[in-house]
């Protein structure tokens, strides 16, 4: 099976319908970042059929768990979630926050190849971040513990806003870090994801302001 016909059918089976053109810019981006981890290891994942999987369609399986339609991945690296969602939701402004230069440089560049007209990178560490505007959903990939995350990027939340919400995509229950909550944001849910083709747990935890 050929990496478009995976694709295909693995955002079938997550449930999805998208344009022909959005599967190619996702193969375009896969591309890119194969190209770039020749140089750059922007991830430790090489072999593209694994990258499609694990990265690709780990990232557009929250995708009906989250909201917009302002956006950021925090320790977005390679544009994890961040790129996949913003390519699959064109009505939404994501923020790909990047603290490592070379990681930023990249991004910088996938968004003018890809023609992301709506991303914006910000190569900044999570906590000197202070956009005037915040955020309905703050994403993080393999970013840090729970705790961590909430105290570097818990201000991207908007302070008076029901609706805007903290998401951490983990791998196995993370009953631990759960335990471990600081008392400003609680959690709202842990949701068990399904990824096509992957044999290992996901989960993603959301969090709201207590």
């Amino acid at each position: 099976m050929s990496l478009a016909e995976s694709l295909a059918a693995g955002i079938a089976a997550l449930g999805f319908t998208f344009p022909q053109a959005t599967q190619v810019r996702l193969l375009q981006y896969l591309a890119l970042i194969r190209k770039w981890n020749q140089v750059h290891n922007l991830t430790a994942v090489r072999e593209p059929e694994i990258m499609l999987t694990r990265h690709l369609l780990d990232s557009l399986a929250v995708l009906p768990h989250i909201a917009g339609p302002r956006i950021v991945d925090v320790g977005s690296g390679a544009g994890l979630p961040g790129i996949p969602l913003a390519l699959m939701r064109p009505d939404w402004q994501v923020v790909l926050l990047e603290s490592n230069h070379k990681k930023a440089v990249f991004l910088q560049q996938a968004r003018i190849e890809l023609q992301l007209e709506n991303v914006e990178v910000a190569a900044e560490r999570a906590e000197n971040f202070h956009p005037e505007a915040k955020f309905n959903t703050v994403i993080s990939r393999a970013f840090s513990d729970l705790t961590d995350f909430i105290q570097l990027a818990g201000h991207l939340c908007a302070e008076k806003d029901n609706n805007s919400r903290l998401a951490a995509m983990k791998g196995v229950y993370p009953h631990e870090e759960l335990a471990q909550i600081p008392p400003q944001f609680v959690v709202e849910k842990t949701l068990s994801v399904v990824v096509p083709g992957l044999e290992a747990e996901r989960h993603l935890v959301i969090l709201r302001r207590a």
